[in-house]
């Protein structure tokens, strides 16, 4: 059963999407404090939150069974996205809900500052009748610069070119062509600066982003120009605005968003040449539906299925590229758990590599997943295929990954080779049918057994009566073997065996086997 807390409001669609499957469990718990909410995140699977809710260090430390965290919306800032992924959880948003309805706010928001809509609503309520005062400016012939040209980006230069604006934007990520098939002039900041009679910002907040409107840059841009964000506070620099309008270089601005929300009542807000609205870009009633229904949709196919799409902290996969996927994360995190539990000493590099059509699939949760039995079975706790990559790069484990169109003897297989001081070791594996994990080559010899329940792996020199002496002993001590599975090198004169038993074998069990004559070495490893 899997737990899944609803810390902010979110339409009831996501409720509804997540109490379906019979093995998830939803509590709607909104107005949490930080404290009450590190209380409880102990005891959930999942967390879906808006932008109320603060996912911060201190939260994460807490949340021992935390899986995933869904964002109802795109910006991800009230959630420490480097502290989750330390400790393996994803973290999904929903790019695209809100397009829509944040472009249209921030258009509106446009044509408000461009009329003084707000204003002459304010006059006409105070008993006054300003015509004079308030006149406007049209849009007509007007330029705007949009500073980030995504999805919302794009959707506000489509409704500036129907209103006959001249649109020029920067965005250091979009091409040339896709920006002019956005009707967008592609530009750098500084034409930007220099040349809108309005700028837009639609871009996340992050080190390159913020204050990106400053003194310095005011002072770059046209007298008279109107600001509108609809972003991301922080991106806005509000002591440099304010001190701008105050001046006269801006002549006004509209602001959604704060670097510290919600906003005091200070000079910047109660100024009358800024529009303020609390954080209502995504505020529609078609916006909450959408992003309601695709983070319950994303977070119950996690859960149930693994499917990871729109994560903002490992590679996403479209649901065709996780099936064709799937049966090979089961038999890489086998692979990595069993050599986990064969390594001896110190781990300093390891190679995943595919072969034959395997070079044709996305690897990288295959490979986060090799890693996560690998680390989790013979080198630490708490990996998962979220951390896993992170977690080699801060051992300094070199990981490599190879692709190459050898097919090895089978259509589909993985190789997994680990260096230690001692020396190298390695497996092959592929799958069986659909989804069968088998091992088929093991230190180098010829093998083909099930990486499932507990597994005896024995080292011997290749004589007779070696594995009649070893089922002897099991035997004694009331071990089923369920399969056994033998190779030798005729060169080196060794041999290994695998046995599946019923049952582990327990230490005193082992060490008489390993007295046997002719067995070098034994591993017990469980699955």
């Amino acid at each position: 059963m899997f737990k899944v807390l609803v810390s902010d409001n979110v339409a009831q669609e996501c409720v509804n999407i997540l109490s379906e499957p019979a093995d998830i469990e939803v509590d709607f718990n909104t107005g949490l404090s930080p404290d009450e909410l590190k209380e409880i995140i102990g005891q959930y699977d999942a967390l879906v939150v808006r932008s109320a809710t603060k996912v911060r260090e201190d939260v994460i430390a807490k949340a021992e069974k935390l899986k995933v965290i869904g964002r109802a919306g795109a910006g991800v800032d009230n959630i420490d996205i480097p502290q989750a992924t330390d400790a393996g959880i994803v973290v999904l948003n929903t790019p695209g809900g809100n397009t829509v309805s944040t472009a249209e706010h921030a258009f509106s928001l446009m044509m408000a500052l461009s009329r003084n809509v707000a204003q002459g609503d304010s006059s006409i309520k105070a008993g006054r009748w300003d015509r004079k005062k308030y006149m406007g400016v049209e849009l007509r012939g007007k330029t705007l610069g949009i500073v980030g040209l995504g999805n919302i980006g794009q959707v506000m230069a489509n409704r500036a070119n129907a209103f006959e604006m001249k649109v020029i934007g920067f965005d250091p990520f979009v091409s040339k062509d896709v920006a002019q098939r956005a009707g967008i002039e592609l530009s750098t900041l500084d034409e930007i600066w220099a040349n809108s009679d309005y700028i837009t910002f639609h871009t996340p907040v992050n080190d390159s982003t913020r204050y990106i409107l400053n003194e310095d840059t005011i002072a770059k841009c046209k007298d008279g120009v109107r600001i509108i964000n609809c972003a991301r506070g922080g991106i806005v620099e509000e002591k440099a605005l304010l001190a701008a309008i105050e001046s006269g270089k801006i002549a006004g601005a509209a602001l959604d968003v704060y670097e510290n929300e919600p906003p005091e009542q200070s000079p910047l807000v109660m100024n009358e040449k800024i529009i303020c609205t609390p954080h209502l870009g995504a505020s529609t009633a078609e916006a909450q539906d959408i992003v309601a229904v695709m983070v319950a949709e994303q977070i119950r196919d996690f859960l149930l299925n693994g499917e990871v799409r729109n994560a903002v902290n490992v590679p996403s996969m479209a649901p065709e590229a996780y099936n064709a996927v799937k049966p090979f994360l089961n038999l890489a995190e086998k692979m990595g758990s069993l050599l986990g539990q064969l390594g001896e000493g110190q781990l300093t590099e390891t190679t995943i590599s595919y072969f034959g059509e395997m070079t044709s699939l996305e690897t990288w949760a295959i490979s986060s997943s090799a890693l996560a039995g690998l680390f989790t079975r013979g080198y630490a706790e708490g990996v998962n295929v979220i951390n896993a990559q992170k977690t080699a790069e801060k051992l300094g484990i070199k990981v490599d990954e190879v692709k190459s169109s050898d097919e090895k003897d089978f259509r589909c297989c993985m190789e997994l080779k680990l260096m230690t001081e001692k020396g190298e070791i390695s497996v092959l594996g592929t799958i069986f049918g659909k989804e069968e994990s088998r091992i088929v080559n093991l230190l180098g010899y010829d093998l083909d057994f099930a990486p499932e329940g507990n597994v005896l792996v024995c080292g011997t020199v290749d004589r007779p009566g070696t594995i009649g002496n070893i089922g002897s002993i099991l035997g004694e001590k009331g071990v089923n073997i369920a399969y056994m599975n033998w190779a030798r090198n005729k060169d080196t004169g060794n041999a290994i065996v695998v046995m599946r038993t019923d049952d582990t074998v327990d230490a005193d069990t082992l060490k008489k086997v390993e007295a046997l004559d002719n067995i070098e070495w034994t591993q017990q490893l469980s699955f």
